[in-house]
C-alpha cells in the first residue's frame, strides 16, 4: 500500500492536487484544473490514480465532481503523505 501511494504522489500535478486538497475543503475537478493548469480529461485521470490509492474521495454534486483528501486514510499512510508534504516543500526551499 505504501508503494502505491507513494507512485500516486511521485507525479507533480497529483502532489500539487493532494497539496491543494490539504486545506481540508472540498475541490471541484474544474478549481483543480485551473489552479494547476490542467485539462479536464487529464485532470480526472490524475484525481482516479489519487482515488485508487486511497489517498481522496470524492462526492458528486449535479455535474461536477469534489474531491478531499480521504479522512480515514490510516495513520502510517497520513504518516507517509506528511513526510511526502514536507520533503517537497524543503526541496522547494533549497531550489529557492
Amino acid at each position: 500500500m505504501i508503494l502505491t501511494v507513494l507512485s500516486a504522489m511521485a507525479e507533480p500535478t497529483r502532489l500539487e492536487a493532494m497539496r491543494i486538497l490539504s486545506d481540508g475543503s472540498e475541490h471541484c475537478v474544474c478549481e483543480l484544473m485551473k489552479r494547476l493548469g490542467a485539462t479536464q480529461s487529464r485532470m480526472s485521470r490524475h484525481m482516479q490514480v489519487l482515488k485508487q490509492a486511497g489517498l481522496v474521495t470524492d462526492r458528486r454534486d449535479a455535474q461536477w465532481v469534489r474531491y478531499r483528501l480521504n479522512p480515514a486514510l490510516p495513520p502510517e499512510l497520513d504518516a507517509v503523505v506528511a513526510a511526502v508534504f514536507r520533503a517537497a516543500q524543503s526541496q522547494e526551499r533549497s531550489a529557492a
